[in-house]
């Protein structure tokens, strides 16, 4: 329980006009000067007295969910109880939810009696809307003083991107890429490079006896590394990427779709918006994150993506860079062509309304989205 006390600019203002009275009218000898300094003295005094009064309250805010998609409803509920031992005066609660903020009248409670009062999160756009911290209120009538006791902390609502499930239409970028051999060299793997002659140590279950017989000495098989695929995905979160804020958010879903997937089917991965790199853990915080995703001047745009997948995923494999339709694609494959020599590159550029597109060359795809449900088919066509 936190309390405060504020003076409003009206208050201070009556305040100086009353002092400024009194002192005129005792100097000067103005006794109707002095008599309006002291009528607004004897105001903020009854103010005061009006915010004084102690309430025992036991205030509960519970979300029927805190993670919610975009469109999805949000309600909760505030529970005011009376935890003293003499019934309650009527009082008022304030509720900040978001960037508004919702009053509710609480009528006199006897001891141990409780009021609730349900309320509806706005949740049409991706956002981490704060509810709370849950407040009462007590002023007087003039607005000049006001008393305000904290009862809650505040409660975070994630209201997640939208998402499209892809169901195997991504495996052909997503999956594992078994049997891609590295130069890397070893002596127990799944991909056969050459044989070496036998070193004290060496498990003998790679002796090639076939070769030990013809030649007379002890040969052993040696390895090239398969790896597992580690996809990575980079978000532009630069403005000038992006026409609108509508293909931000239709960029910030396509990560997700592509990300939630590719988590679920237990690979590794890693996403890079913002400042730092996604939680990968589970799909539940990898949403959390995207839902705090926001634009920012000096944001990572197009051109520098390919920079920073090499610089924080150096052993990438799969790198899905995803951005908006205010970038040529000049700029774009200029990014890309950092991204580290034989990694399997998609670029996404999401515009809104228009065709799927896919052109590729090499390693590199050049892809367009125009709404969320073209990505699946996007994926088809850039594995085709």
């Amino acid at each position: 329980m936190t309390v405060s006390v504020r003076i409003s600019p009206l208050g201070w203002g009556t305040a100086v006009v009353a002092v400024l009275g009194l002192v005129a009218g005792r100097w000067l000898g103005w006794l109707e000067v002095a008599a309006v300094g002291a009528a607004l003295a004897a105001v903020l005094v009854v103010s005061g007295l009006m915010v004084l009064g102690r309430s025992r309250f036991g205030v509960v805010v519970d979300l029927a969910d805190r993670r919610v998609r975009v469109g999805e409803r949000a309600v909760g509920r505030v529970e005011v109880r009376n935890a003293g031992r003499r019934r309650s005066l009527p009082a008022r609660i304030e509720l900040p939810v978001g960037s508004s903020v919702a009053e509710l009248g609480v009528p006199g409670l006897a001891p141990g009696a409780s009021h609730d009062e349900l309320f509806a999160v706005p949740t049409s756009r991706r956002a981490v809307v704060v509810v709370g911290p849950v407040r009462s209120v007590r002023g007087d009538p003039f607005g000049l003083v006001r008393r305000s006791i904290r009862w809650t902390s505040p409660v975070e609502l994630f209201v997640h991107p939208l998402t499209v499930g892809l169901s195997g239409s991504g495996s052909g970028v997503l999956r594992d890429l078994e049997g891609q051999s590295t130069r890397d060299l070893s002596d127990s793997d799944l991909s056969f490079h050459a044989l070496r002659d036998y070193v004290a140590g060496d498990d003998r279950r790679y002796i090639h006896w076939r070769t030990t017989a013809r030649r007379g000495s002890l040969m052993v098989k040696q390895f090239e590394d398969t790896r597992r695929t580690q996809t990575v995905i980079a978000l532009a979160t630069d403005p000038r990427d992006y026409a609108d804020d509508d293909e931000f958010e239709l960029a910030v879903s396509v990560v997700a779709s592509l990300a939630v997937h590719t988590i679920r089917e237990q690979r590794d991965i890693a996403v890079l918006a913002g400042p730092g790199a996604l939680r990968v853990q589970t799909p539940p915080l990898l949403l959390d994150d995207c839902a705090r995703l926001t634009q920012a001047d000096g944001g990572a745009g197009a051109a520098l993506l390919g920079r920073r997948v090499a610089r924080e995923t150096p052993d990438v494999s799969v790198a899905i860079l995803v951005t908006g339709s205010a970038v040529d694609d000049a700029t774009l494959r200029l990014g890309a062509r950092h991204v580290p020599t034989g990694t399997r590159t998609v670029v996404v550029r999401c515009q809104r309304g228009a065709e799927v597109a896919v052109r590729t060359q090499g390693t590199l795809s050049m892809a367009t989205a125009g709404a969320l449900s073209d990505l699946p088919r996007m994926l088809r066509r850039v594995v085709a």
